[in-house]
């Protein structure tokens, strides 16, 4: 674990550590050979843009936070690199596969509103129409009192105040990318037909949590079990989770996409290598046996001050 010595009004980050907000659009992109120069520019730009797009609604909460994948880095700005930034390293196994999937760009953009999420979107492509290629779009929904489509409370763990950016946010240890983070998405597609078959109380078995209370229960093995991860030292590290509901009922489609800011990779990686692949006192997570992972992609969250440089940044395409 890196040492910390950041205080959370140094931190020069994109809006990661945001509070969640009732309405998020998740947009995955490629960018198309010979793309670079537009993409730059809409990196650039992007945080006027996000003010003009949400200036006549203040009270909307309207935010973007954007991250580059390992391959199109090089492709835009060359060296240097942040230290730890890496293609997603799929898992296989032997029952539950997380699987690794085309992504150079992630754009987070979350809002009180549905129409502020759809507007930037919209913003944001017709920069981006003829550069990029839209590998996943996904609209997610606040669901009741936090929860997913499982019925179940979902993000009870995250840290908040200085906890977050400790968790979230580089510091120090990577100096020329202080400010950033790192960003895993999933997109997982839940069997609701066969969840809703179990008994409440198999449902709670599998989560480790009261369905009604979100209370923690003792069940070796569960969903919370398999997700507590400990270091060296024995504590905890944390990770600042952004999980959202999104669904098409006409389509029988129900889903969570997650996503978790760190401020080393290597914290989810291990949560989801102890998830799919099991470990020495329990198998893989239970959970996995109702959901599906069918995307995969690890993004680095630029700090504003490099966004803000990549203008004077030259790059041959």
């Amino acid at each position: 674990m890196p040492s910390s010595s950041m205080r959370l009004t140094d931190a020069q980050s994109q809006p990661v550590l945001s509070p969640p907000a009732p309405v998020a659009v998740f947009l995955v992109v490629t960018i198309e050979p010979g793309g670079e120069p537009e993409v730059r520019d809409l990196l650039a730009g992007l945080a006027g843009l996000v003010r003009a797009v949400g200036f006549p609604s203040p009270d909307g909460g309207l935010c973007c936070v954007a991250g580059v994948g390992s391959t199109a880095w090089d492709r835009l700005f060359g060296d240097p690199r942040p230290q730890e930034l890496h293609p997603f390293k799929e898992l296989e196994g032997a029952r539950h596969r997380a699987v690794s999937t085309p992504g150079d760009l992630l754009f987070h953009i979350r809002a009180a509103r549905t129409d502020l999420c759809f507007a930037l979107s919209a913003e944001i492509m017709k920069r981006l129409r003829d550069a990029v290629t839209v590998q996943d779009e996904v609209q997610a929904f606040a669901y009741f009192d936090s929860r997913n489509v499982l019925g179940f409370v979902d993000g009870t763990e995250n840290p908040v105040g200085q906890a977050a950016a400790e968790a979230a946010v580089v510091g120090d240890e990577d100096p020329a990318f202080s400010g950033g983070s790192y960003a895993i998405v999933q997109k997982y597609l839940h069997d609701v037909d066969a969840w809703e078959a179990l008994a409440v109380e198999a449902q709670e078995k599998v989560i480790g949590r009261s369905k009604l209370t979100n209370i923690e229960l003792d069940v070796p093995g569960s969903h919370k079990d398999v997700n507590t991860v400990t270091g060296p030292d024995g504590e905890e590290p944390e990770i600042l989770r952004g999980a959202m509901p999104f669904g098409r009922p006409g389509h029988g489609e129900f889903g969570t996409y997650f996503i978790a800011y760190a401020r080393t990779p290597e914290i989810p990686e291990a949560m989801l290598r102890k998830m799919f692949l099991g470990g020495p006192e329990s198998g893989p997570d239970p959970i996995l046996d109702y959901s599906q992972a069918v995307t995969g992609t690890l993004f680095f969250i630029p700090p504003v001050a490099f966004l803000e440089s990549i203008q004077e940044r030259s790059v041959t395409d």
